[in-house]
């Protein structure tokens, strides 16, 4: 199995805008993998991780580097 590393570009975009990109993302996603979203929006930091809560994915890091925030994120199997 091979994990896949992505990094999402969520820059200028608005909540709900950045979780909404990464949901459809990680749809694509498979268990594993992990998914770095950059947002210059600074809810995201908390706005993100509160998805990833709700639907059991595991936040690895949060950070905020020159202005703009990253959340990186591992996708867990889904439940269905």
């Amino acid at each position: 199995m091979t994990d896949s590393d992505e990094i999402l570009d969520c820059r200028r975009l608005l909540c709900p805008l950045p979780v909404i990109r990464v949901q459809d993302r990680v749809s694509a996603l498979a268990g594993g993998d992990t998914l770095t979203a950059v947002c210059t929006d600074p809810g995201a930091l908390q706005d993100i991780p509160a998805w990833c809560r709700i639907n059991g994915h595991q936040v690895l890091s949060t950070e905020t580097v020159d202005g703009e925030f990253r959340v990186r994120l591992r996708v867990t199997e889904t439940r269905r």
